[in-house]
């Protein structure tokens, strides 16, 4: 089975709402694939009402979500990590430096997967990954640039919230029809 683990600061604003997005877009065409939400800050808090609102007009509820710790479990485990910004990414990489060559920022990957092409009907997604991941440096991490990061909203106004999730939402379609654009059939983890 394949796990997708999204990754952001507080675990309460963009990788729920990531997490949740790409659970119902696979849900009835890849109902094996675990997709879970952790954060490297330590809050515990539950989702802010501007996130549940700016959830529900994506079509998606966090009313009972409470963010959670990443754990090095969770990074193992993983088949893909995707941050919400690059530190996020630099943060897994901490954690397990050899995660590197599954962990991306969600901007990354699906600029990387445009360029690359889908996944095949046939093509393990770890292999998939491993042509997605060819060229990249960790230098790369380092910096300031905000190419590959989504804004965190949180503290903003609700039409940064709803912003945020809109950008979320067409990046997690577009990773979808990337990395699981048909359906491999039933008993496939992938």
């Amino acid at each position: 089975m394949s796990t997708v683990l999204f990754v952001c600061t507080g675990n309460i604003c963009r990788s729920p709402t990531a997490a949740a997005l790409l659970a119902s877009r696979l849900a009835s065409t890849h109902p094996a694939i675990s997709v879970d939400s952790v954060g490297t800050s330590d809050l515990k808090a539950p989702a802010p009402p501007e996130v549940i609102v700016a959830g529900q007009e994506v079509g998606i509820d966090l009313a009972d979500h409470r963010g959670r710790l990443i754990t090095p479990d969770d990074v193992k485990d993983a088949t893909l990590i995707l941050g919400m910004a690059r530190r996020h990414v630099r943060e897994v990489v901490t954690i397990d430096p050899g995660a590197w060559p599954r962990t991306f920022t969600l901007r990354e990957i699906v600029r990387r997967g445009q360029s690359m092409g889908p996944r095949s009907e046939h093509q393990p997604l770890e292999d998939w990954l491993v042509f997605v991941h060819h060229g990249r440096r960790m230098v790369d991490l380092h910096g300031k640039s905000r190419q590959d990061d989504i804004a965190d909203p949180l503290g903003g106004s609700l039409r940064n919230y709803r912003g945020a999730a809109e950008t979320i939402s067409a990046l997690v379609t577009e990773l979808a029809d990337l990395a699981w654009p048909v359906d491999p059939g039933p008993g496939s983890s992938q």
